[in-house]
């Protein structure tokens, strides 16, 4: 058996057979694979806050409905749910109350069910103000949306039927860039805490000053596609490790690109009008500083949602390109590992603290050292009084020769490239946001350089958080693969 890897092109994929090992190298005859999936509207009214940038105006529109999406696998012994949600970030108290509805509703093990949200700009939020502490009672939108999520896996689950399933991957290079540049030596970076930093997000497109990006991009769109046994489309889930999109009006709720892939992919694959509906998904990989901005470039003007419609729609096709190539199992063995993980809150130090009380004192009009000094002396008095830790779950699931792993965090792409790299599954992929969304997650030799994602405030866990989640991360894959070696 050989495992074919699809590379995008420009307009053309090409097919390249590499030999190696098939874990799973032939059907089960005496075992029967189940899947069933369903999508649960969760868009919010409108007046509700939109988050995404400095300011949250109120919703004014609905230019296309946000989702919760979701697919259960059922192998006859164990039971999954993924979910991916169209928000920017989920709170982990949220998802945990939706887990505990569906579990009740359905049996599945609230510890099967890895929900993750896509990342969109443009949907009301689902966090609180500091990102290490819980919601407290749930209220509103958040309660709203915890009995959404649960409501789409028991609709999923319900839908459960005989099923094959089988995954890839295609590499569409041309939407992804690195975010964070060095810029030439002379050229002065402020931060809002009074110091410099050493790069920077989202430089000005086509600065002369542009020396190179700090980190790498993936590239890589994985596949996880579900057919019936009959060969109808049930779902396909793709992972890409890209930023939203973008070019939303102001006061309009949009599911970015995930949303009009999910559109399109359907229709690529010939799924419209079926019953039960088939299922698209985009999970968001590893993109913490990865955008689909060439900064090397001009750019030029496009029209509101004119840009997402082009990234979600090459994806789409090279996706279902390479879909042609994917080999289908009658049944795969199905597993989930979790781990909490207990890590320390970044606290500021007292000349932090003095250096915020100065900014917030000084008159509203004065000339400020960097534009978003007042809104980081905000936070970094709130991390003052903040959690002095944080325990997150990390999770791991198994389908077959495919590993998953589920962090809650914006992860840089470098930590993503090595998690693939570490892994001990011929394909593996990260859904990033998953279980909780608590910032970004830059590696240690990111903090170093400065930037926007490491400043305290945006972050707000240890420097060497990204080291040790890969590790667990690991360890999980490692379980669950002696368990059906």
């Amino acid at each position: 058996m050989h495992r074919i890897t699809f590379v995008w092109i420009g307009s053309a994929v090409a097919a390249i057979a590499l030999a190696g090992p098939l874990a799973i190298a032939a059907d089960a005859p005496d075992r029967l694979l189940q899947a069933g999936a369903a999508m649960s509207n969760i868009t919010p009214p409108l007046g509700e806050p939109i988050v995404g940038g400095w300011e949250s105006p109120p919703a004014t529109h609905i230019h296309d409905e946000l989702n919760a999406r979701c697919l259960v696998l059922d192998d006859g012994e164990t039971t999954l749910a993924i979910v991916l949600c169209d928000n920017v970030g989920i709170s982990r108290d949220i998802l945990d109350a939706a887990r505990a509805l569906a579990e009740e509703a359905t049996g599945i093990p609230g510890d099967h069910m890895l929900i993750a949200s896509t990342h969109t700009h443009s949907a009301t939020p689902a966090r609180g103000m500091d990102r290490l502490a819980t919601s407290g009672e749930l209220t509103g939108y958040p309660k709203f949306l915890a009995g959404r999520i649960a409501d789409g896996i028991a609709r999923a689950a319900r839908n459960r039927e005989s099923a094959r399933i089988g995954w890839g991957s295609v590499d569409v290079p041309g939407q992804v860039f690195n975010r964070r540049w060095f810029l030439k030596p002379e050229t002065v970076l402020p931060n809002p805490f009074g110091g410099t930093d050493r790069v920077k997000m989202n430089p000005r497109r086509g600065d002369p000053d542009l020396l190179e990006p700090a980190g790498p991009t993936d590239p890589e769109v994985s596949i996880l596609s579900v057919q019936s046994a009959d060969g109808r489309p049930i779902a396909l889930l793709a992972n890409y490790s890209l930023h939203y999109v973008g070019g939303v009006p102001a006061g309009h709720v949009s599911a970015d690109y995930f949303g009009v892939f999910a559109s399109r992919i359907q229709e690529l694959l010939g799924a419209d009008g079926q019953d039960p509906p088939f299922v698209g998904i985009l999970s968001n990989g590893t993109s913490g500083d990865v955008n689909n901005i060439d900064f090397r470039s001009p750019g030029e003007r496009l029209a509101p949602y004119e840009k997402m419609r082009a990234v979600a729609d090459e994806v789409a096709v090279a996706v279902s390109r390479a879909h042609l190539g994917i080999a289908f199992r009658d049944w795969v063995p199905l597993g989930a590992a979790t781990r909490e993980l207990t890590l320390a809150a970044r606290v500021p130090n007292a000349e932090q603290i003095a250096y915020a009380r100065e900014i917030l004192d000084r008159p509203a009009d004065a000339k400020p050292y960097h534009s978003h000094e007042r809104i980081y002396a905000e936070r970094v008095l709130r991390a003052a009084e903040g959690p002095v830790s944080v325990s997150i779950l990390l999770q791991t699931l198994r389908i077959g020769d495919l590993g998953i792993a589920a962090i809650p965090f914006e992860v840089f792409a470098e930590s993503g490239l090595e998690i693939k790299q570490r892994s001990p599954f011929n394909d593996s992929f990260t859904i990033e946001l998953a279980n909780g969304s608590y910032g970004y997650l830059p590696t240690p030799r990111q903090h170093e350089l400065g930037g926007y994602e490491t400043w305290l405030g945006t972050n707000r866990v240890e420097i060497q958080a990204s080291e040790k989640i890969e590790d667990v991360i690991i360890d999980l894959f490692g379980e669950l693969k002696r368990s059906f070696p």
